[in-house]
């Protein structure tokens, strides 16, 4: 196939063009850079099935040639208010991303009758009251709080999609993601894998803000790529989670990358974050998955970390 990847430039985006490329796919990777990074594609550069187009998807696109599908994947995505890179720092582009860029990826989608693929997230569920969340569940999102940009944009995102599936026939996918980490994540997004893992290194106590007992559920990127390439070969358009289902709590996620490292230095607790709608579970109900996809996911918390440490170290300058 042919396929517009957008966000390409992104930690996601550009493992998503890795995996379509060694599938025989040609890519056209597509992003402005306001969170994506050059460097995760520049050893694309020169492959001759792979074009570039620095674009801001807010604004219409144009793509030269046969497009056999689309995959949504420009938006920021961290939420951490203390990183540039953190979506409550660009909350109009955010809320563009998410709106309009969804409408214009849409449009080509139908203009080329291509199959398309949504990233939603699994912020859509909020500060969950069901857990673990599965996809007949409708969130708990509070619409105006400062993590609203990213949350109503995915959920508004998601319901475009589906009016384009049932008004126009198009042949859509929408995947919930959940937690997800790996080489190419940005050091300075502020998220919880970058910050543990950068003060595990420099043996510095982990900062947690809270008292730890939150929880996530932490996904190799390779499981999460897997996923989402089966469910664009799929059939199924109705959302799809596609995540870890082990939960674990930051302070065991601290630990863990201590005892990995072997970093000595332990935690230290500050105040929880400013943002209050911070969801306090997430875990997510991959039994669609499962069934539909044949999948879940097969890599470890420990094998993950210890593959994605040396990256870290590496662009911190810690090794050769």
């Amino acid at each position: 196939m042919r396929i517009l990847v957008t966000g390409a430039a992104g930690f996601l985006g550009s493992h998503l063009c890795d995996r379509l490329i060694k599938e025989g796919h040609f890519v056209i990777g597509m992003d402005n850079f306001i969170t994506g990074s050059p460097d995760n594609l520049a050893h694309l550069a020169g492959n001759p099935n792979f074009l570039f187009i620095r674009h801001d998807v807010s604004n219409f696109i144009f793509v030269p040639g046969k497009v056999d599908a689309v995959l949504h994947f420009a938006s920021p995505a961290s939420p951490n208010p203390n990183s540039p890179y953190g979506y409550t720092n660009l909350p109009i582009q955010t809320m563009k991303a998410g709106a309009l860029g969804t409408h214009n990826t849409l449009g080509v989608a139908r203009a080329h009758r291509a199959k398309y693929l949504l990233a939603s997230t699994s912020e859509i569920y909020g500060d969950p009251l069901e857990h673990p969340q599965k996809e007949s569940y409708w969130g708990h999102v509070d619409p105006i709080g400062v993590r609203s940009v990213y949350d109503e944009a995915k959920r508004f995102a998601e319901a475009l999609t589906m009016a384009y599936h049932r008004y126009h026939g198009i042949d859509t996918r929408i995947v919930r993601i959940f937690n997800t980490y790996g080489p190419r994540m940005r050091l300075d997004d502020g998220r919880v894998v970058p910050n543990f893992i950068q003060q595990a290194l420099r043996h510095e106590p982990l900062t947690i803000y809270g008292d730890g007992s939150q929880t996530r559920s932490f996904c190799y990127v390779d499981d999460l790529i897997e996923g989402i390439y089966r469910l664009l070969l799929s059939d199924e358009h109705n959302p799809v989670n596609i995540g870890n289902p082990t939960e674990t709590t930051i302070l065991e996620f601290a630990q863990t990358i201590n005892q990995i490292v072997g970093n000595p230095a332990g935690v230290v607790f500050q105040p929880a974050s400013r943002l209050g709608d911070d969801p306090q579970r997430r875990q997510p109900d991959i039994t669609r998955a499962r069934q539909i996809l044949k999948w879940e996911p097969k890599i470890s918390l420990a094998e993950g970390i210890q593959r994605t440490i040396p990256y870290f170290s590496q662009k911190m300058g810690l090794s050769s």
